[in-house]
């Protein structure tokens, strides 16, 4: 059968149906996941086209996934953290949904709370077991969509859950009719997609509960989920690794939309962000993400970079507002006493800090050599500079400038004054002597402020 696509403006075959494989046995792709070995990454070379949706989205785990990982936030901190994700997705709703656990008092609390502060954005949605009480609960909280966990791989079939692809998938669908009934939006999560059978299971799964979705008149989301983070962002691999294929395939061959379609995605081989923005570029509306990435192991996609990827994808921030991430940032630290490693990007103390001298020397010139952007725009944290024994008189000359805000006035420090050259001595003492850490912020101040008295100079401004 032949069919006008309305996007490419061809005709496209669509005549072939995937049918369910019910396997006696399961498929655990041991040529590729042998478990002794790393995982390996195998190439078919089959292109699939780009296929960018002209709106795409954040979707938020961090009070789901997110929570998993440590030790639960308060209600107090939840709150606080949703206002800062819907400060900063901004007025256009970037950061779209917040999925929320329903189990403890704790999460209700937290959940109604939301609720209560009136935000159009993030959505508040919910994680639920497949059993008719959770429905009822979410029912009862006035929850319009939550996520169902529908693994697909024969892992969590067989091994987990003691079926044939049959019976899991008679027993999924019975539990999406449920929440149609109840008049819930179901998100459907394909776990471990990435070592699932696509074309045996997942396809012929999807497209009977699109055919659900169809006679109930009401849109099922299907949220793909790279549970172990095997997912790759090559072109031409072969699945199950391959992102692009799977995005591709859930998008022609089962014919969901591209706002229907969302990708979630683990960090456990580095891929996690690259994973996603791939996943926006093939076809899929959202990517879901947590802050700072926190999640299960290795963590989730960081929300923070996905929405670096938005401005860098789209060209604009579209009302996002970036110095949002510092705020949630220093509320981890502070607040929920959060250690944030120095160097990860866009949050940590070191991501636009140099210790080099030579940097140092560059950044004085003009910031732009060495920062990645404007980050004291974009994220009100100017590009500074750890002073240590390899610094030299340009990094300390530019420590001072923006340590006392100097750095764009007629009173610049430059590295041949005197302050510079006390400090230098000072600081190359230190070393001297055996220290091995950087010199703090409070260090350096009192030595300037000892400089200051000693030569009877006013203060730097």
């Amino acid at each position: 059968m032949l069919h006008l696509s309305d996007k490419t403006n061809l005709l496209e075959h669509r005549s072939y149906k995937y049918e369910l494989q019910d396997v006696k046995e399961p498929s655990l792709y041991r040529e590729i996941y042998s478990y002794d070995e790393v995982p390996k990454v195998a190439f078919n070379h089959r292109r699939v086209p780009i296929n960018m949706p002209k709106e795409i989205f954040i979707t938020d785990t961090s009070f789901r996934d997110g929570m998993q990982s440590q030790s639960p936030y308060s209600v107090e901190q939840i709150v606080h953290l949703y206002k800062l994700l819907s400060k900063l997705g901004g007025p256009n709703g970037i950061i779209r949904q917040s999925e929320f656990f329903v189990y403890s008092e704790n999460d209700r609390k937290a959940l109604k709370a939301c609720q209560d502060a009136g935000l159009k954005f993030p959505e508040i949605t919910t994680w639920i077991r497949a059993t008719l009480n959770d429905f009822k609960l979410v029912k009862d909280l006035g929850i319009k969509e939550t996520g169902i966990l529908v693994s697909c791989s024969d892992y969590h079939i067989f091994k987990k859950m003691g079926m044939s692809r049959r019976q899991a998938l008679d027993y999924y669908k019975q539990t999406v009719i449920a929440a149609l009934e109840m008049g819930i939006r179901p998100r459907c999560h394909l776990e471990d997609i990435t070592r699932a059978d696509f074309y045996g299971f997942v396809l012929p799964f999807v497209t009977e509960l699109q055919e659900l979705s169809e006679e109930a008149n009401t849109p099922i989301k299907f949220r793909a989920c790279d549970t172990m983070g095997y997912g790759v962002p090559y072109s031409e691999t072969a699945l199950p690794r391959s992102v692009p294929g799977i995005i591709y395939g859930l998008h022609h061959y089962a014919d969901i939309p591209s706002e229907m379609l969302e990708w979630h995605g683990h960090n456990d081989f580095y891929k996690a962000v690259a994973n996603a923005s791939c996943a926006w570029i093939y076809g899929a509306g959202a990517v879901n993400c947590s802050l700072l990435g926190i999640g299960e192991r290795t963590g989730n996609v960081p929300l923070e970079a996905m929405v670096m990827e938005y401005a860098s994808l789209k060209g604009s921030l579209n009302g996002m507002d970036t110095t949002v991430i510092t705020e949630i940032a220093e509320f981890f630290e502070k607040e929920i006493g959060y250690t944030i490693p120095p160097m990860t990007p866009f949050i940590g103390e070191s991501f636009n800090s140099t210790r080099a001298g030579i940097h140092a020397d560059g950044m004085m010139k003009d910031p732009e050599i060495y920062n990645i952007f404007d980050t004291a725009k974009l994220l009100n944290r100017p590009a500074s500079v750890a002073i240590n024994n390899t610094s030299g008189l340009a990094g300390i000359a530019y420590w001072l400038n923006i340590n006392y805000n100097l750095l764009d006035s007629e009173n610049k420090i430059k590295k041949q004054d005197d302050i510079v050259l006390h400090l230098k001595a000072f600081v190359d003492k230190q070393y001297v002597d055996g220290r091995q850490t950087v010199m703090s912020t409070k260090e350096l101040e009192s030595a300037v402020e000892d400089y200051l008295k000693t030569n009877k100079v006013k203060g730097l401004n």
